[in-house]
């Protein structure tokens, strides 16, 4: 499916309120430096910030309950005690509007792991179903863009329902909005929006040929095709990591900013001083986290950062795309360089890893 309709800059809001009638509206709101993802009112006029925070919250919450558990003692044979196990999940049909391109790709690389791998997620799965993604393609580069490397791009409509894009100035200025699904079709029928014409779509058009051509004309595309081999190549590599590593803090800042990562940790908690009542959650882990891959022995195979940066580009670059038809699992966002509080940038690491080196140890 595949139509377009228009929507006044002035008419946003009111469009919006239609689009998400009878869902929660998470739209770009600043708060202190930051641009996040928050609940907006009805009739709030929606900030078209790019976020400096990814949406991946709102279907892949940053801590969740999956359960609550309750014991009962057989009032009989107290030694005995039996467990029940509430797992109703309360989830609201939701719209995520504003995310960027990449946002909607970051939702795209979880599909693959939590719609479609060999175990479903049921609570991402309820969400995803639950949820309308209208994106808005960029009509700027930023510095640390580099999507255009990761086989997406400033208009990539993989994982949105609707794509909205900016077009004209002043009193002329809109969005051609673009439905991409047909849950995406049927949200923008009911908006009851105009169509858009052929000079706005064409005005559309431009506006992705251009910002393309800025980010090519910034940082041309790299060819990856050859790095998941080249980074196993570098796996050995010691001083290679601990030269990518020096300066990183492995504070994790870039995984919680990354739209594309999806670890966990689950943990228990009581709900009171008896035991007796608690909740299971899973909460946002991050594999630069020193005690990530702690084991119950005490064994810690990742002990050192370099270690472990290792495993986050090995991951994106090399383990999930062998596992997912080519797919990198970085959709080129540039959070984590921004984010960094070092300026760690990935895009080095992945160029040098790539590029050839006679010093590579089983090149």
């Amino acid at each position: 499916m595949s139509f377009a309709r228009y929507i006044a800059r002035g008419e946003l809001a009111r469009a919006l309120d239609d689009m998400a009638r009878g869902r929660v509206t998470y739209a770009p709101r600043r708060e202190g430096d930051a641009v996040v993802f928050r609940p907006r009112a009805e009739g709030e006029e929606p900030l078209l910030a790019r976020a400096t925070v990814p949406p991946k919250g709102v279907i892949f919450p940053q801590s969740e309950r999956l359960f609550a558990f309750i014991r009962e003692k057989d009032p009989n044979d107290p030694g005995h005690t039996t467990v029940r196990l509430d797992s109703t999940v309360d989830i609201e049909p939701a719209l995520i509007f504003g995310g960027r391109p990449c946002d909607a790709r970051g939702f795209h690389i979880f599909d693959r792991v939590y719609l479609n791998g060999p175990h479903r997620d049921p609570y991402y799965a309820a969400r995803r179903e639950a949820t309308v993604v209208v994106t808005l393609a960029c009509n700027k580069a930023g510095s640390t863009c580099f999507c255009h490397w990761t086989g997406c791009g400033p208009a990539d409509t993989t994982g949105s329902d609707i794509l909205l894009t900016p077009v004209g100035e002043g009193a002329d200025a809109g969005f051609v909005a673009v439905a991409v699904t047909e849950r995406g079709g049927a949200v923008l029928e009911a908006a009851n929006l105009p169509e858009a014409d052929a000079a706005r779509s064409d005005a559309a058009q431009a506006v992705h040929a251009a910002t393309q051509a800025a980010l090519d004309a910034q940082s041309p595309a790299r060819d990856l095709s050859a790095t998941p081999a080249r980074l196993l190549e570098r796996f050995s590599d010691s001083d290679f990591w601990r030269d990518m590593s020096d300066k990183c803090l492995s504070c994790g800042a870039c995984t919680y900013l990354c739209p594309t990562c999806y670890c966990f940790n689950i943990t228990d908690e009581n709900d009171g001083g008896d035991g007796m009542r608690g909740r299971r959650l899973r909460s946002w882990d991050n594999c630069m986290s020193s005690l990530f891959t702690r084991e119950a022995s005490g064994h810690n195979p990742r002990m050192g950062k370099a270690l472990r940066l290792r495993n986050r580009v090995g991951h994106k670059f090399s383990y999930y795309p062998q596992l997912h038809e080519g797919v990198v699992s970085c959709n080129g966002c540039g959070r984590c360089i921004t984010g960094c509080p070092v300026s760690v940038d990935i895009r080095e690491m992945v160029v040098r890893a790539t590029e050839a080196n006679e010093e590579t140890p089983n090149a």
